[in-house]
């Protein structure tokens, strides 16, 4: 069957849909209840992405399209974390592996599009590559934070704002940050 018909395009959705119901490995491994999906995260990322604009010095659909398809690769080689032991390179061999085979499913025209906008998220290069890296983090800590509250664990992930600390770079990015800090500070003085 040739890419972009019917039957490879309709493979394609159901694999992409399988992101639907994949839970973030590290939430998983950190026994938080309920973990989000891939595709809940990448769809929060495309939403913050609608708060940029033109003094934000970025291309914001640019942003948009990176967040939904920089863990797409994930619907096939599952979410891969440092726990998982698997190497870097390994991991991004397997990814890229994964949006070659989508664009022999739905064509090269948006499968290349699709396979240009991952490559650049993982090069990061660009100045909207850079800044869907900081959304990525970003909503980590937020979805971190939404658990230590939610779930009644103050303080139980903290390594995972430890691990973004002073990585942030984009300036709208870093005010959302501190805020988050300023919240979880002030929840967590509110427990003790």
């Amino acid at each position: 069957m040739a890419s972009g018909s019917p039957k490879n395009c309709l493979e394609f959705f159901k694999t992409v849909g399988r992101l639907k119901h994949i839970k973030r490995t590290g939430w998983v491994n950190r026994n938080v209840r309920d973990p989000e999906t891939v595709s809940g995260h990448m769809y929060r990322m495309a939403i913050i992405s609608f708060l940029l604009d033109e003094k934000d010095n970025v291309n914001r659909d640019r942003v948009m399209k990176i967040s939904l398809v920089h863990d797409m690769a994930e619907s096939l080689v599952g979410d891969l974390t440092p726990d998982c032991g698997v190497s870097v390179e390994d991991k991004h061999q397997r990814e890229v592996s994964a949006m070659e085979h989508f664009i022999k499913l739905v064509g090269e025209k948006a499968g290349n599009e699709m396979f240009n906008l991952f490559m650049e998220y993982e090069e990061q290069k660009t100045p909207e590559a850079v800044l869907v890296k900081d959304l990525d983090k970003f909503d980590m800590i937020l979805q971190a934070f939404e658990y230590e509250t939610d779930q009644d664990r103050p303080g139980t992930l903290d390594e995972f704002f430890k691990s973004t600390e002073g990585i942030f770079k984009h300036p709208k990015v870093k005010l959302w940050v501190e805020e988050l800090y300023k919240q979880r500070n002030s929840e967590r003085s509110d427990q003790s």
